[in-house]
């Protein structure tokens, strides 16, 4: 897997950690931790327990179970990605890898093909060596950070190269960007290695989560692996720049007709995590995966312009503070307008 080049003949300025900060692994480097949790993660792989499914099979013997992975990560992408939030992408973009395969089964899946329908067969893993390499290659084109995208059933294997990357010079803040359907343990691996957590929370009814995301414990999991991210590294901060260093940065998809949902997702950030918790209301949602006429007919239709208005009404009645705006950094828009 090599990484897309999509910056042309844009010259990327360097990207150094923020001034007087540094990002969380490298205190975990220094005292040797980063790799011993590696070794500890990936061993837990003999009897998987990575991801709430609980599959408890030999995944280091490369046997696999509901996420379709065994030893090694299956990376579908890797490039610097400019559709993510102006506190991630900057002017040279969040250095995104994406992962396949997913333990969710989210019907409306917008990546269907990579998370889904992808076969066992048609898969090559990742050796860390190699993910390793491709940290290192985004940072080289100076991304402003390493955004890895459905990484739930992959935390051992990110860590193991993580460690590697980190020991030739890995600098950039982590982003672990997840639908929230993660185990308590690998949110211990990761406490003091990643700096910015990026949940997306989906459903807050156990009955559309079985319906839609065939995880009908999924709105329980999320909401205590949320808790925890957030006791981890607190709100979202930024630099001078804009860009995002630390924190918890919330996402939620606005579903046709469940703003029900939204409501009380919201209202418990407002109360567990609190106002000033940067929250992304996402208005994106269009038919994808197995939705169409015959399956999922309620999902079969575009978010309508009223829904949408009517989920950042609510927000703001609940006094979310921080959501957000898309405001592309000056380097940004120079960027696009040559």
């Amino acid at each position: 897997m090599s990484v897309r080049r999509t910056l042309g003949h844009w010259e990327p300025a360097p990207a150094p950690c923020a001034p007087g900060w540094e990002p969380a692994y490298l205190a975990l480097h220094r005292t040797g931790e980063l790799r011993r949790r590696a070794e500890r993660a990936v061993d837990a792989l003999r009897s998987c327990r990575v991801c709430p499914r609980n599959c408890e099979v030999d995944r280091l013997a490369d046997k696999y179970a509901f996420c379709k992975t065994g030893r090694y990560a299956v990376v579908a992408s890797c490039f610097p990605h400019f559709g993510e939030e102006d506190c991630l992408r900057g002017w040279n973009g969040s250095g995104t890898i994406f992962f396949s395969h997913c333990n969710l089964r989210c019907v409306f899946c917008q990546n269907y093909d990579i998370s889904q329908a992808v076969r066992v067969t048609e898969s090559r893993g990742t050796p860390p060596e190699r993910l390793a390499e491709m940290m290192l290659e985004l940072q080289a084109l100076g991304c402003h950070n390493i955004n890895f995208v459905t990484p739930e059933h992959v935390v051992p294997q990110v860590l193991e190269a993580l460690a590697l990357a980190v020991e030739r010079g890995l600098c950039l803040p982590i982003v672990y960007n997840t639908s929230a359907y993660d185990s308590a343990e690998s949110l211990e691996w990761l406490d003091g290695v990643v700096d910015i957590y990026m949940p997306d929370f989906k459903y807050w009814t156990p009955e559309r989560a079985k319906r839609y995301l065939k995880a009908e414990d999924y709105p329980e999991v999320a909401r205590a692996r949320i808790k925890e991210m957030h006791r981890q590294v607190g709100p979202l901060r930024v630099d001078e720049e804009g860009l995002a260093y630390r924190g918890l940065l919330l996402r939620h998809l606005v579903m046709p007709g469940a703003l029900d949902e939204t409501e009380a997702i919201l209202r418990w950030v407002r109360d567990e995590l609190g106002p000033d918790t940067y929250v992304n209301l996402m208005d994106q949602y269009y038919p994808a995966g197995k939705v169409g006429p015959d399956l999922y007919p309620e999902l079969n239709r575009r978010l309508r312009r009223e829904e949408f208005l009517e989920a950042q009404r609510i927000a703001h009645e609940l006094g979310l503070r921080r959501l957000d705006v898309r405001r592309p950094h000056p380097l940004l828009r120079l960027r696009l307008a040559t």
